[in-house]
């Protein structure tokens, strides 16, 4: 049975910092592209970055700079430093893990920004 359980979330105040795990069971994780998606209320789900099991990184660009993805497939998990948070990063954040035409995703992790 495959499970992404995201950790992490929680209430930040502007300009905080806060880092998301997504530690991944059920499947062979070192093949796996590794994503972080969010939600905003009333909102489309978007892209936030994507690593690849070469590591290769790709970042919404509105994010680029503040958030940074990384794995550790030793520890089956894949993680998400958010830096400078702003009011407008407040969102449903999940992961998810591809592999050709495979998809597996976690139930979400809330992160608040505000004052």
């Amino acid at each position: 049975q495959v499970q992404l359980v995201e950790s992490g979330g929680g209430l930040v105040q502007p300009g905080g910092s806060l880092r998301l795990s997504c530690a991944a069971s059920g499947i062979t994780f070192s093949l796996y592209k590794m994503g972080w998606y969010r939600q905003a209320p009333e909102k489309q789900r978007e892209l936030v970055a994507i690593i690849t099991r070469n590591n290769t990184t790709t970042y919404q660009p509105s994010l680029k700079g503040r958030f940074t993805i990384s794995r550790d497939n030793a520890k089956n998990t894949v993680y998400l430093q958010m830096n400078s948070l702003k009011p407008e990063d407040t969102a449903v954040y999940s992961c998810d893990a591809s592999f050709g035409a495979l998809h597996y995703w976690g139930q979400g992790t809330q992160v608040s920004v505000s004052s």
